[in-house]
């Protein structure tokens, strides 16, 4: 997060209890993330543009607006009949940071210029707030906003994350062989069966609604169309897992893994809930039934025989598939009438106009992916800084070769 340190002058200034002038910190909350790879989104809807800053990529990282574009392809609008049809191409420019492809440790700056705005179809929003968006909070806090397409409350402030994300994950499977998957595990009441062992990305993409269960995916599909055409909306669930996690990412206490993704995750529009591993089910059960077993593998490794945990134990990655599930709420903005308020306190009824998602679900797997990969991005940064910089040989680390050896790669570029 930037700091702002503010003087205050002496008619104005805060005395601490000695006497002596204070400091008012402000923070400037709100648009960054992380600590080591720290990535800041800007632009709104409707505004040119929309895009990020990412300080902290450690140099000679080999990366391209090609791969970035990859993800930002499965994130655009206008894809399928099941979500809106604002049509934008959001190319991505890398504009600073990198050189022949290869990231040179300073600040890398990602832009994505708008095209399709449609601005009039926002004319009522102006004077009347619509229900469950931002509009009036936003409103409450900072007595002005973008009007047009939700400004920064928009889903299109994702494309920053996203892209950055997409710069996450090459440093990820660069350094760990870490692969992120997110999937739509629900729409509705429609539910997938899902192993998480072999799933792909193949199998995500196979379908508009980004369902590796084929027969769930067509109820899912249907599901979306229903709703779409009366002018409803409706939610669901996407489900992540993150396979080859390094062993120790995480801290205790106030920074532990499960906390920073949850936060992370939960900073996307429209976001209603998280759960890890067992989640609110492994509530109802008991120890005996929930705790995971520990055993050593062939190859070394302490490895668990279930994984109701999640893969984070006491805050800390060890090594399991991190699973994490996340609900979407239905889509603010429907066609029918709704009663609402204006912005002088009179009380009406609102007809949305606009282009919008009858169901987010479907273009939120490439969002969660890359909030997961921020998170781990940051986390795995901090740790090698602090635990990784003096040898482990005479350590007391516990027998598990893995973390002994999981840092020494080559770089698989």
């Amino acid at each position: 997060m930037q700091t702002s340190r503010i003087q205050v002058s002496n008619s104005q200034s805060l005395r601490s209890s000695v006497g002596r002038r204070a400091r008012l910190d402000v923070r400037a909350a709100g648009s960054t993330y992380g600590t080591a790879f720290r990535v800041t989104t800007f632009g709104e809807s409707h505004g040119k543009g929309v895009g990020c800053i990412i300080d902290g990529v450690p140099p000679r990282l080999r990366i391209s607006e090609e791969e970035i574009q990859l993800d930002l392809d499965r994130r655009k609008p206008g894809q399928s009949i099941i979500v809106t049809p604002r049509k934008e191409d959001d190319i991505a420019e890398i504009l600073s940071g990198t050189y022949n492809g290869i990231t040179l440790g300073t600040p890398i700056a990602i832009m994505v210029r708008n095209k399709d705005q449609r601005s009039k179809d926002y004319t009522e929003m102006s004077v009347a707030y619509r229900p469950s968006h931002a509009d009036a909070t936003y409103d409450m806090k900072y007595g002005v906003r973008a009007v047009a397409g939700g400004g920064r409350s928009s889903a299109r402030e994702t494309i920053g994350r996203v892209a950055a994300g997409a710069v996450a994950k090459k440093l990820l499977k660069t350094v760990a062989n870490t692969e992120i998957l997110a999937y739509v595990s629900r729409v509705r009441n429609v539910e997938s069966n899902v192993d998480h062992a072999t799933f792909t990305m193949a199998d995500i993409e196979s379908n508009m609604v980004r369902c590796p269960d084929p027969e769930a995916a067509k109820l899912m599909i249907d599901a979306i169309n229903e709703v779409r055409n009366r002018g409803e909306s409706c939610g669901g669930e996407v489900t992540c897992v993150v396979r080859n996690c390094p062993k120790g990412l995480g801290s205790p206490v106030f920074d532990k893994l499960e906390a920073e993704l949850a936060k992370a995750v939960l900073s996307l529009p429209a976001t209603k809930g998280f759960e890890i591993g067992s989640g609110f089910e492994g509530c109802r059960m008991l120890g005996s039934e929930h705790n995971d077993e520990f055993y050593m593998a062939g190859d070394g490794q302490i490895r668990t025989r279930t994984n109701r945990s999640g893969g984070v134990q006491g805050g800390i990655a060890n090594g399991e598939d991190i699973v994490i599930k996340i609900g979407f709420k239905p889509t603010s903005t429907i066609t029918s009438s709704q009663k609402t308020v204006t912005r002088e306190g009179e009380e009406t009824e609102l007809k949305a106009r606009g282009r919008h998602d009858a169901c987010v679900v479907p273009r939120a797997p490439p969002m969660v992916e890359a909030m997961v990969a921020m998170v781990l991005a940051d986390q795995l940064l901090i740790h090698y800084g602090q635990c990784e910089l003096l040898p482990r040989e005479n350590a007391m680390g516990g027998p598990d070769s893995r973390v002994k050896e999981q840092f020494q790669f080559s770089n698989r570029g």
